[in-house]
């Protein structure tokens, strides 16, 4: 017994003073993100639960939802490349402000919407913010992690926004829309306040904290939009086959997270407790599994922990169709969290294609795939809720990611070990 105690806490001291040397040799800007993007998560995941509720309460039918959805991603597919080529050359610091501010405008707006049309204005200013401020964010996350520690520290983020503080969010969440009338749009309403509160104080923490750093090289050339995107995309045939990749991998924030609520709401009985139980297992998923697998994928590849975590999203998804009971919401709730894992995970790959120099016109090339995928398919998705039957909109996600993305993602190469001259083609 003594020896195992001995092991566990030799065990305990190196995994604790690995994470500290890790957080020591990371840049001041990178751990600024860190703390603006978790609680970010916290103003998120209060919303999240209720958000689509909130929205077909004020009057909107499935297929208005997808519309809501799909306006404002377009919108912020639109700006994506705009704001990636300004970011290449004026540094992020400005463009994530910017970002924030229309996340803040969104929560306002939300919170006097009487009808269900203002939220149009508000999920145009939810998207424009999130594609904006997590645009900048990526672009310092990009270039602070070295390769070795990126898939690491990116879930590092994660487990403390989506894990931690996601667990904290749907509690506090569901507590507040229990005391103040249930899942109606009276009893949701005062999150978005909360929302807007803690969305202001990020602000300010990016405001006086993050560092005005560009990672541009000086160029004699004017700024040119067009051009430089195909600068980019000259990079070779991955680079092409990754936009596709990360357009679909992206289609559950427009195709599926705004419906999974309500679809438990509506069809399955689930109550509040239980709609903000779901999120809080995808938070604690995040809490368990985020970091170990953040390490693995350092160490043995990116695309061997996506081969592990994108079929127990699709399991989610599944179970949430076949559903009996609340328990196996509960698990389907758990299991979504595997997406918000993988994320990271793909990101990593996506950060280690180009140079540093390009990391935000190529992130902004691929949001503007990814939101206008997204918009179309959140369109789409609110016709087959309102025809087909709400169940196929996530039968119909599994079918396009098994079938599209899972083959793509196999014909491209790992890039744990590339170094940054790497390019696509070779």
């Amino acid at each position: 017994m003594n020896i195992v105690r001995a092991a566990l806490g030799e065990t305990t001291a190196t995994l604790l003073g690995d994470g500290l040397a890790f957080l020591r040799r990371q840049e001041r800007d990178w751990k600024i993100t860190v703390l603006r993007t978790s609680l970010d998560k916290l103003a998120y995941q209060m919303v999240f639960p209720y958000l689509s509720v909130y929205i077909v309460a004020l009057g909107a039918t499935g297929t208005q939802l997808g519309i809501v959805n799909s306006i404002g991603m377009v919108v912020a597919g639109l700006c994506g490349p705009l704001a990636g080529s300004l970011i290449d050359r004026t540094g992020p610091k400005k463009i994530y402000l910017i970002g924030i501010g229309c996340l803040a405008f969104s929560y306002l707006t939300y919170s006097v919407a009487q009808h269900w049309e203002l939220t149009i204005v508000a999920m145009m200013g939810y998207w424009l913010g999130f594609a904006t401020s997590i645009h900048s964010c990526a672009t310092i996350c990009g270039n602070c992690l070295v390769n070795r520690d990126r898939a690491t520290g990116m879930l590092i983020c994660e487990t403390v926004a989506a894990g931690l503080l996601g667990v904290v969010g749907p509690i506090l969440a569901t507590w507040l829309v229990a005391r103040l009338g249930g899942a109606t749009a009276s009893g949701i309403r005062p999150l978005f306040v909360v929302g807007l509160l803690i969305t202001v104080t990020t602000f300010v923490i990016v405001l006086t904290q993050l560092s005005d750093r560009t990672w541009a090289k000086r160029s004699a050339r004017p700024p040119h939009l067009f051009r430089d995107i195909f600068t980019v995309l000259r990079g070779g045939t991955t680079l092409k086959r990754w936009v596709a990749i990360s357009a679909i991998t992206q289609l559950p924030l427009g195709m599926v997270f705004p419906y999974t609520q309500v679809f438990a709401h509506a069809v399955k009985g689930a109550n509040e407790f239980v709609l903000g139980a779901m999120v809080t297992g995808s938070a604690l998923a995040s809490i368990g599994c985020a970091i170990p697998l953040g390490r693995l994928a350092d160490r043995i590849g990116r695309k061997r922990v996506l081969y592990l975590t994108i079929p127990l999203f699709w399991l989610s998804n599944l179970l949430l169709v076949l559903a009996p009971s609340s328990a196996v919401l509960l698990v389907a709730g758990f299991l979504q969290g595997f997406f918000f894992i993988g994320g990271p995970v793909a990101s990593a790959i996506e950060r280690e294609l180009v140079p540093s120099e390009q990391m935000g016109r190529w992130l902004g090339i691929n949001r503007f795939f990814r939101m206008m995928l997204s918009a179309v398919l959140a369109l789409t998705a609110g016709v087959i809720w309102d025809t087909l039957g709400p169940q196929y909109i996530f039968l119909t996600f599994v079918g396009i990611d098994l079938l599209i993305r899972m083959p793509l993602l196999i014909s491209i190469p790992e890039t744990l070990h590339a170094h940054l001259e790497f390019r696509a083609d070779r």
